[in-house]
């Protein structure tokens, strides 16, 4: 099958690799020149066959904008989907925009990260039915093999909201797993960190795989001494949490993992310096000064 892929960086890029091992035609387009299998939209456009597939593969930031641009040079019948982080809100509005062409659209949620070219990537697609069939071979090929990895969560936006939820629950995980490490490490008792978090990779109830890149981690670094503490966060935990409070859902995990990558970001938190002087006022409890 052909098909069109916009966005040829560390994710793009692999996935282009996977389709093209699985025997499919994948025409790339980046704006960086030396990864670009076209100049132009316009050129990728004219390399397919009609009816035409393209995925788009970029920063939530500039996804509009290259879908509308790779809009005015397709035409009927043809379909583009985003395979980005965007904001699930943002599909709907997006979909109407294109159907007036006459155009399709599919919401993907990705996951997979670097391993993916390798381990294949999990998919949570939104769309209508139709589309999703028609696109079935891309799916196959992209995802790990055997039953799992691939799912239709729904019409359109049901495949970022899923993405979304994921990622909340990885923002969870990963802290769980950082606050059992500083524990740990702060303990007299444990001599051997890195070993005691390999010894979880098999038997355990908390053995997942981002426990085994834990490890892999401290491997490299086993008193993580090369990294700063400092955490971005893409979005996706603070959309979820905004959902949890549209639907009062308690998402007590999640919420408090959140808003310790903001805790991570204070050099001197103003909250703590709050809290010191309130002990120093109520109970002259000493306080460290500048």
């Amino acid at each position: 099958m052909q098909l069109g892929l916009v966005g040829l960086g560390r994710m793009g890029g692999n996935m282009r690799e996977r389709l093209r091992a699985a025997g499919h035609e994948v025409v790339g387009f980046d704006h960086n020149a030396q990864l670009s299998d076209v100049p132009t939209l316009a050129g990728l456009a004219e390399k397919l066959e009609s009816p035409r597939a393209v995925w788009v593969m970029v920063p939530a930031g500039v996804t509009d904008a290259t879908i509308d641009e790779l809009a005015s040079v397709l035409g009927e019948g043809d379909i583009i989907i985003d395979g980005g982080n965007s904001r699930f809100s943002d599909d709907a509005p997006r979909a109407e925009r294109l159907n007036e062409r006459g155009i399709g659209y599919l919401d993907v949620g990705v996951s997979g990260g670097v391993w993916g070219r390798q381990n294949g990537y999990a998919l949570m697609v939104g769309g209508a039915q139709e589309h999703v069939a028609r696109l079935m071979p891309i799916f196959e090929a992209l995802k790990p093999e055997g039953e799992f990895g691939f799912v239709h969560a729904g019409p359109v936006g049901a495949g970022h909201y899923s993405k979304m939820v994921h990622n909340g629950i990885e923002y969870g995980l990963m802290h769980a797993y950082a606050e059992g490490y500083e524990l740990l490490a702060a303990s007299e008792l444990v001599t051997n960190v890195p070993g005691v978090f390999k010894s979880w990779r098999e038997g355990t109830v908390v053995r997942s795989w981002l426990l085994d890149l834990l490890d892999r981690a401290l491997d490299e670094d086993p008193e993580l001494a090369e990294l700063s503490g400092y955490t971005e966060d893409t979005g996706e935990g603070r959309w979820t949490v905004d959902e949890a409070v549209r639907l009062a859902v308690p998402l007590n995990v999640i919420t408090a993992s959140l808003f310790a990558r903001f805790a991570s970001r204070q050099d001197d938190s103003p909250a703590m310096k709050a809290v010191a002087a309130l002990r120093q006022q109520f109970g002259g409890h000493a306080v460290h000064k500048r």
